[in-house]
This record gives C-alpha cells, sequence and structure tokens, in this order.
C-alpha cells in the first residue's frame, strides 16, 4: 500500500513553496483553475491589472536565489520605489511622518510641536494603534495621516488594533528625519519597500514561474471537509484521500470550518478571528499617467479611495501604447455601486494629477478581495493560542498570509512556505 502524502491545500506562493521545499511526496490542491492565489494578473484589451500592488521585496539570499533562478536573466525588472502621500490639496513624500516639506505650514507646524512634545513625554506600552501612533508620532501626525488613513486600511479605527502588528511595516524614523524632511532635506527612501522586482507582464508571471518544475496541482480540487482525527480529506465528489500531514495555506477560518467536530473551544477561537474584505477598481485610461509615481496614499474621508496604484508604471507592458493601467483601493467595505462611485473616484483621480479629465477612462472593473487585511483586534492573540497548538497536535500545519493569520510580505510567503515543508516533514519523520 502506498505511503499517503503531505497533502497540501492551496496553489499560491506559500504552497507554491511547500511543494518546493518538500520536493517529493506530496500532493497539492487547488480549488481555482490557476495557480497564484491572490498573485495573479488579469488582462482585458491590452491593460493588464494585478489584485493591487504585489510587488517583490527580497532580502533572504536563499529566497532572493530561487525566485531569479526561475526567470530567464534580466527578465525581472528592478524598480526604485516612486511614492507619495496626497493631503491637504498637495503631494509630499512618503512616510508622512519624515516628510512635512510642502504641507500648508499650519499642518506642519501642528506635526512637528506633537512630535517633539510626544518625544517629551513618558508612556506605558501602548494598548492599541492608536495610542501607539499618539505616543510615537504626536498629535499632528496622528490627526492628519496615521489614525484617518489606517481607518481606511483597515476597515476599523486604530483602536481596536493592537500595536504589535506594526514593527516592521510602520517606518519609524529618526529625530534628524523628521527635522530634515520638514526642511525639504531628506535625501533617502525610508522604509522596508524602498525599491522592489518586478516582472514585466505582471506579478503572474511569478506562480506560474515557480510551478514549472513542480507536480502538478489538483486544479479545482478543495475538500468538503478534513477528517482530522483519520487524517483524511473528504472531497464533494465523495473521494476520501488519507495524508500523513497537512499543509493548509487556506485562511485559518475556513481551515477551522472543514475540521469535522472539532473541540468547541477551537471554534470559539476561529469564530473570533476578524478580517476585513477589500473591494477596488481597475481602470484603464487611454491616456498615459499624470505623474510618474507607483502609488500614492490618500489619508482624507473627501476621497473615496485610500491608495491608489500605477501598474503601467511599474512597467509599460500593463497597458497598451499610451494608456496606462491603475488599482483604486476603496476606503468603503460596502458592495460598491461602480455607477454611482465612478463620478467621485475620476474627479478624484483628476485632482491628484494622475487622469488628465474623466473622458480619459477606457473602462473601469470593480474586484473585491474577500480575505483582505487579518485584523489584529484584541482577541488576536488569545485565538491563535488556542488553535495553533490544536492544529499541530493534529498533523496541520497552517501558514501563509491567511493560514497562519498575519499581515506579510510576498517574501514572507515564500519563507511560510519554506517553514511549512520543514515543520510538516518533522511531523512524519520516524
Amino acid at each position: 500500500m502506498a505511503t499517503p502524502p503531505i497533502a497540501i491545500l492551496g496553489a499560491g506562493l506559500t504552497g507554491l513553496s511547500a511543494a518546493h521545499h518538500l520536493g517529493e511526496g506530496y500532493q497539492l490542491y487547488e480549488a481555482l483553475g490557476h495557480v497564484g492565489g491572490h498573485a495573479i494578473t488579469l488582462e482585458e484589451g491590452g491593460y493588464r491589472f494585478d489584485r493591487t500592488g504585489h510587488l517583490l521585496h527580497l532580502r533572504d539570499p536563499a529566497i532572493r536565489r530561487w525566485v531569479e533562478g526561475v526567470f530567464p536573466a534580466g527578465r525581472l525588472l528592478t524598480v526604485n520605489r516612486r511614492s507619495m502621500v496626497f493631503s491637504h490639496g498637495r503631494y509630499t513624500r512618503y512616510p508622512y511622518q519624515a516628510n512635512t516639506f510642502g504641507l500648508p505650514p499650519e499642518v506642519a507646524y501642528e506635526c512637528l510641536l506633537g512630535y517633539l512634545r510626544a518625544r517629551q513625554e513618558s508612556h506605558p506600552p501602548p494598548g492599541n494603534f492608536e495610542e501607539f501612533c499618539l505616543q510615537h508620532f504626536g498629535e499632528g501626525f496622528s490627526k492628519h495621516f496615521m489614525i484617518p488613513y489606517n481607518s481606511r486600511l483597515w476597515g476599523v479605527h486604530p483602536r481596536e488594533i493592537t500595536a504589535a502588528w506594526c514593527s516592521r511595516f510602520v517606518p519609524m524614523p529618526k529625530l534628524e528625519d523628521v527635522l530634515a524632511g520638514a526642511v525639504g532635506l531628506n535625501d533617502r527612501e525610508l522604509g522596508y519597500n524602498t525599491s522592489f522586482l518586478y516582472p514585466p507582464t505582471g506579478i503572474h508571471e511569478l506562480p506560474e514561474a515557480l510551478a514549472r518544475d513542480l507536480q502538478p496541482p489538483a486544479f479545482h480540487r478543495a475538500p468538503a471537509s478534513i477528517d482530522w482525527r483519520g487524517r483524511r480529506l473528504r472531497f464533494p465528489d465523495g473521494q476520501v484521500v488519507p495524508y500523513r500531514a497537512l499543509i493548509s495555506t487556506a485562511p485559518l477560518k475556513a481551515l477551522v470550518g472543514l475540521l469535522e467536530d472539532p473541540p468547541e473551544e477551537v471554534r470559539r477561537a476561529a469564530e473570533a478571528l476578524r478580517c476585513s474584505r477589500l473591494h477596488y477598481l481597475d481602470v484603464a485610461s487611454r491616456k498615459p499617467a499624470g505623474r510618474d509615481l507607483h502609488w500614492v496614499y490618500v489619508p482624507e474621508e473627501k476621497y473615496p479611495f485610500y491608495r491608489v496604484g500605477v501598474y503601467s508604471n511599474f512597467s509599460p507592458a500593463m497597458a497598451p501604447p499610451e494608456g496606462s493601467s491603475y488599482y483604486v483601493e476603496l476606503a468603503s467595505r460596502e458592495t460598491p455601486s461602480l455607477e454611482a462611485l465612478l463620478p467621485g473616484v475620476l474627479s478624484g483621480l483628476v485632482e491628484l494629477g494622475l487622469l488628465s479629465a474623466p473622458e480619459d477612462l477606457c473602462f473601469a472593473r470593480v474586484r473585491t478581495i474577500e480575505w483582505a487585511y487579518v485584523i489584529f483586534d484584541h482577541a488576536y492573540y488569545a485565538s491563535l493560542e488556542v488553535l495553533r497548538p490544536f492544529l499541530a497536535s493534529a498533523g496541520i500545519v497552517s501558514q501563509g498570509r491567511y493560514g497562519g493569520w498575519n499581515y506579510s510580505s510576498m517574501e514572507d510567503a515564500l519563507i511560510f512556505g519554506r517553514d511549512a515543508a520543514l515543520e510538516a516533514r518533522a511531523m512524519v519523520s520516524p
């Protein structure tokens, strides 16, 4: 009798990485008809659109060698980030907290004064992300950017979120950076994503390249339930497939929903997990983008979007000659009506200088990511402290941005897959 494989659920970046690092003895299942998960590219009329910004920031040497090795030499574009903030009718450099030069003087003064006062005060550890912002950046920066922007990004107020998620992703400038940025002397980009790699025709090239040397995934195959006690997958057609260990990259909350009769405390912990959906627009213009930017942060509530990215500035192949393609991330979590929404979006894009006129629009499409931003609320860590040991005891490794229930990058997804392969192999070793 054949030895059951290590089963992998999901052929996104984490699942592909797990398969690569296992090398053999696995079976990869994918509910959709393609690899990549959210790392895909849609094409319409010569315009290309990813699932919003998917950019490669590769720091791990082994991961970088692997990724670069699956592409022909010179195929990946190296891009230096050009991102800005649009507020008070003006563009300023990113990050906002180190670039007040160019803001109205009264706004810049309020931000600097609040920052300096916050540095002089002693604080207890922040109890939530709002307190984190006030303690580290002061009232002005918090009022004009940190609180409104993050409310629009996460879909909940920052006081509902812990501060534990942000150490890597929120730039923490030094005093000299803040002062230099107030007078226009900052000579370097700040933050973890100052440059990135990008495939010329969209991020879909990455998972397709990673999948070429792997055992082909079983597409359109997702279990209807998981017998975690007997280590068997039950499929909708009645097939039952045994496994030695299970690597799941499905959203953690959804994974628990597949388990047959899990313990009540596990079910309750999963129910407490929160995640916001994201609605966004793919926008095609028949004219070039009006500004040579990769993306723009928009904190003010009067605009229906909080971030706009320009795919055709990542790579000219993302749009036809003389055209441009964009993603427009919407602040509202309500299901959008394109007809009602589009006039305000186009007006905002014209005001930001990305479109010269509403008539530049070729088409716009509403897109939705159901699992978008994991919410690090005050029940987050307590829930994971219940779920993680239970899953490990059941021979299940739940990894990835949604499988691990975290906020992370594309490189992280590949590292998560590598870690999952090691953990699963350890589970089945004699």
